[in-house]
């Protein structure tokens, strides 16, 4: 965010705008609107962090399969507008967990929307619902075919506010970049 900032205060100084004509001035205009765009999206995402780490999450027992399907769902036409697949593969029954539904489907919905970004036309997008203990659900969505060495800001923050969400429910998250690959814990209730 500081460095859209140097960018609009560089460009908008008034001994710069003075000497600059018409057209000039409507070029900066436009540049300056995108630079705008940015630094209300990172200022938004960061005041959504802030929210979650003030507020208690509203914590119910439930199962994640009706969310899962409510999520993958929502952007799986995203995915085949861009020639992808979304593969789902959940067990027939799961364990109750202790979740905040508002911030788990925000999160599923982030990564997933960050999983397309960093994929290509013809690549498979797996989300993978399982239980590795009699105690644990465990939420993967990977790309095994997506190496990348870095992601641009935008990718982190929005990789920041879905840990959050994931976090404040003392669920445990993790990703990795080569493949790419998140997967998300939370403990059973008993």
């Amino acid at each position: 965010m500081a460095q859209t900032l140097t960018i609009l205060r560089a460009s908008l100084g008034k001994t710069q705008i003075d000497r600059m004509s018409k057209s000039e001035l409507r070029e900066l205009a436009l540049g300056s609107s995108m630079e705008v765009e940015r630094v209300c999206t990172q200022f938004s995402w960061l005041q959504q962090i802030v929210t979650i780490e003030r507020f208690n999450p509203d914590l119910s027992a439930a199962s994640v399969l009706p969310l899962i399907a409510d999520v993958t769902g929502a952007v799986r036409r995203v995915f085949e507008d861009d020639g992808m697949v979304l593969r789902s593969t959940v067990p027939d029954i799961c364990r109750t967990v202790l979740i905040d539904r508002t911030r788990t489907h925000q999160a599923l919905s982030i990564i997933l929307l960050i999983a397309h970004g960093l994929s290509r036309t013809k690549d498979t997008i797996e989300l993978i619902v399982s239980s590795p203990s009699a105690h644990i659900v465990r939420v993967v969505v990977r790309n095994t075919t997506s190496y990348l060495d870095a992601v641009d800001s935008q990718v982190n923050l929005d990789m920041a506010l879905a840990e959050s969400n994931i976090r404040s429910q003392m669920g445990s998250f993790s990703w990795s970049l080569q493949p790419f690959e998140v997967q998300i814990e939370f403990e059973g209730v008993s």
